[in-house]
């Protein structure tokens, strides 16, 4: 098993953020530091650890979905001392991991597991996972605009991808607009709008991989139904 997806099935960490540990030297293999990302490990032999702790695989994964509110950041910690999602999570037991991320200023539903394989695959665009949005802005929205949304931006010489762009509503001054995406580069959305001269007001992530955030009110959490965690393995499984 490769390095990355051995500390990610061990439950400390997604392979992204392995792959970070192995290139600060932090990981160890018998002893000796590894930094060679192609290094394959024997499970049956082989001693890992990770900033000196040894680490094991794990079967006891865990997997829940929170309703993030806006005012909180999505990783662990914060250099500004911000509001962290682990201040909401304070009664789980297990060690979890955010599937992906949502802004400061965003809200909506975050899954959170300690299946550093699965959050690979949920969040690594080759997998293509939808993630659902509702998006406000002020005044009324041209279709133009949207059609330019639709067709993919460049913004800073990267290319954002093509996405499902709706008008849903127009009211008090408000356009209210669904958004599908497949990809999750940083702030991606409020930075598409940027780019058609916009500003948006108001995000929130509804649904991710087919599962909605339905009734779970801000700052709520709650464990997948085991078809959910089904559903979700086997998405994954048939994006190969």
């Amino acid at each position: 098993m490769r390095i990355n997806k051995y500390i990610a099935a061990c439950g400390v960490a997604s392979r992204r953020k392995a792959e970070e540990f192995i290139n600060e030297g932090l990981v160890k293999v018998n002893g000796k530091i590894v930094t060679n990302l192609a290094t394959d490990i024997d499970e049956t032999k082989d001693v890992v650890m990770l900033n000196d702790q040894k680490i094991s695989l794990t079967s006891d994964y865990v997997y829940y979905m929170l309703n993030k509110p806006k005012g909180y950041v999505t990783t662990m910690s914060d250099e500004k001392d911000r509001k962290s999602i682990i201040d909401l999570i304070s009664n789980i037991n297990n060690r979890v991991y955010p599937v992906g991320r949502l802004d400061y200023e965003s809200e909506g539903l975050l899954f959170l597991t300690n299946d550093g394989d699965l959050t690979y695959k949920l969040t690594h665009p080759s997998f293509q996972i939808e993630k659902r949005y509702i998006v406000k802005i002020e005044g009324p929205t041209k279709e133009s605009e949207l059609a330019v949304l639709r067709a993919g931006v460049v913004i800073d010489g990267v290319r954002y991808g093509k996405c499902k762009v709706e008008l849903l509503s127009y009211q008090d001054n408000i356009s209210r607009i669904e958004i599908i995406l497949t990809e999750g580069k940083n702030r991606e959305i409020r930075k598409m709008f940027e780019a058609i001269n916009r500003e948006v007001i108001f995000l929130k992530r509804i649904e991710m991989a087919g599962i909605k955030l339905g009734g779970l009110k801000r700052g709520e959490i709650r464990k997948l139904t085991p078809y959910e965690v089904d559903w979700l393995k086997t998405l994954v499984e048939n994006k190969k």
